[in-house]
């Protein structure tokens, strides 16, 4: 499904939280919003499934002004990923997978055959992992039962809100492959919010940039790296390169050779 964004602002009060961001996401594409805290790029996201309406601005999927459908019919073709998986407590990871189904009254039996059928693609065992409550999770395996419990209805786009920001480096580093991969597999347009342009560079098709309630500078990896449009993208960057020079070709050997973040890896230890 294709998004775009028309001129989207958010007041809250005084204060402008948004300022006129003009964006398209194409159908099937990994979109990371990538920017310093409070710079506006959650609330631009939540605004696709409508957690937060714009103050003014419209926002159209396949041509379809988003204010005009059903609320409860778009939210279900949405999945949501969370920071730290935000998982009930009180259900098992099999009901906790199966959460959407239910509400979309899947019967019993097609539920259960769901939740099998997905928990090895995440790397867990379904006879161990079905019954266990979220409590009995690592931090690592909570976050991979949330992503299924996001895709578990085959939705049409994923919003994940910094969902990788309180693992350790090596669960992250997992996950960010697992991800990449699952929607290479199942197609699904993403939508992905971070602060880390390390982690959005190893993740995106395209990147737009926000700070301080404006779109700063959108386009790919490659494009955004070579042509910073000013200095603060130039900044993040710089950080960026440090970030990389304390890495090895070896740590990123999980990720094609062919992606932007592999080719900036290698550049820098080529100098």
């Amino acid at each position: 499904m294709t998004i775009e964004l028309k001129n989207i602002t958010k007041r809250y009060g005084d204060k402008l939280a948004l300022d006129s961001v003009s964006l398209r996401i194409e159908s099937r594409e990994f979109f990371v919003l990538v920017g310093a805290s409070g710079g506006g790029k959650t609330t631009l996201m939540k605004m696709i499934n409508r957690l937060i309406e714009p103050t003014d601005g419209t926002i159209e999927i396949d041509d379809e002004a988003i204010q005009t459908l059903d609320l409860r019919a778009l939210r279900l073709q949405i999945g949501y990923v969370l920071q730290q998986g935000a998982l009930f407590p009180n259900l098992t990871v099999a009901e906790n997978i199966g959460l959407i189904l239910q509400m979309k009254k899947w019967p019993r039996e097609k539920i259960r055959a769901r939740v099998e059928e997905l928990l090895p693609l995440v790397g867990l065992d379904a006879a161990i992992y079905s019954s266990r409550k979220p409590s009995e999770l690592s931090g690592g395996e909570a976050q991979r039962v949330g992503i299924l419990r996001a895709i578990a209805a085959e939705p049409k786009i994923i919003l994940m809100d910094e969902p990788f920001s309180a693992l350790d480096p090596i669960a992250r580093k997992q996950l960010q492959e697992l991800v990449k991969d699952l929607q290479h597999r199942l197609k699904i347009t993403t939508i992905f919010v971070t602060h880390d342009m390390t982690e959005a560079m190893a993740l995106a098709d395209h990147i737009a940039i926000v700070r301080d309630g404006k779109l700063i500078q959108a386009g790919t990896p490659h494009e955004i790296r070579q042509h910073p449009a000013d200095s603060f993208v130039a900044e993040f960057f710089e950080t960026y390169q440090k970030d990389l020079s304390g890495l090895t070709v070896g740590d990123l050997a999980a990720f094609p050779a062919d992606t932007e973040l592999s080719a900036a890896l290698r550049e820098v230890h080529a100098k």
